[in-house]
């Protein structure tokens, strides 16, 4: 038979996240505004609602047990969600607040950052806070509000919407090209094919549909980040897969010229994933409409 449990108060869990802090429950006191034995009486009713023990006690020092260590690496990103909202319902008054976001380091840097201007000057009550990792985010371990990340929108127990497509075309530098040609074929050398760690056979893909024989390799170098890449191909290194709002601007600029009129579209793409709890965030209602929009000027332009 499955029972409710309901939650510990959050008074017991901010005495568990300070005396682990500061190994103490005196200083842990002193900073809850509480007295000592109070923070005590906390941890104890915690412990023992919990069947475990959080902390060993010793003389010098509290020090967290194995248990506590896993409960209080569940609950902290929680507590930090919980100390944000009050903040931003007391500064804003439920309007607006902090949202934070991660985003994968190349579309974020060459495709986001350029357009936050104007939803900057839109929505000034919303302060939005970015960081970049590569892969999924996982938002038990993190104080992350919502992701745009690569993928192929499979995260189960998570809203995933689709954003943009990954549009790739082969770009090199004028000194690659004086060297090794205007187009990307057969004879051109495997050495200098730049590759995407998170795109691994998106090379040997790309001569199939270009009906080139022999198939890539995997002789060339491996870039983690696709802005690794592009900067590779602008030093004349090799020829990089890049979408166009990435490798546009170069072009303009004389530092890259495209090598194929064809522009393929990857399996996978850009999607904005956030939990549940999340969802009914004003800032991130906010930014998703926003971000669905330029998606839409994007696939126009």
């Amino acid at each position: 038979m499955n029972h409710h449990v309901r939650a510990p108060s959050t008074t017991s869990l901010l005495c568990l996240e300070a005396s682990a802090r500061l190994r103490s429950f005196t200083a842990a006191a002193q900073e809850l505004r509480l007295t000592q034995g109070a923070v005590s009486r906390q941890i104890q009713t915690l412990e023992d609602r919990l069947g475990v023990k959080l902390f060993t006690r010793r003389r010098e020092a509290l020090t967290l047990t194995d248990a506590g260590r896993y409960y209080l690496g569940e609950i902290a990103p929680l507590l930090h969600r919980l100390e944000r909202a009050t903040s931003n319902v007391m500064a804003f008054k439920g309007r607006g607040g902090e949202l934070s976001l991660s985003v994968g380091a190349s579309v974020g840097s060459y495709w986001l950052i350029p357009r936050l201007p104007a939803f900057t000057r839109d929505h000034g009550e919303i302060i939005l806070n970015l960081g970049t990792r590569v892969g999924p985010v996982d938002f038990r371990s993190t104080s992350v509000d919502a992701s745009l990340e690569f993928g192929d929108g499979q995260r189960p127990g998570l809203h995933s919407e689709f954003v943009l497509p990954l549009i790739l075309s082969p770009y090199a530098a004028p000194a690659w090209i004086a060297a090794h040609g205007k187009v990307v074929d057969a004879n051109t050398p495997r050495s200098s094919l730049i590759h995407h760690q998170t795109l691994p056979d998106a090379w040997n893909e790309w001569f199939t549909l270009e009906g080139i024989a022999g198939g890539a390799g995997r002789e060339g170098p491996r870039y983690e980040i696709m802005s690794m890449a592009l900067n590779a191909s602008v030093a004349g290194m090799g020829v990089a897969l890049l979408p166009p709002y990435m490798g546009e601007d170069m072009v303009a600029a004389g530092r890259l010229k495209r090598l194929s009129r064809r522009k393929w579209r990857y399996a996978k793409g850009y999607y904005l994933v956030y939990p549940e709890e999340s969802a009914q965030m004003q800032s991130l209602q906010v930014f998703r409409a926003w971000l669905l929009e330029q998606a839409k000027d994007n696939a126009r332009a």
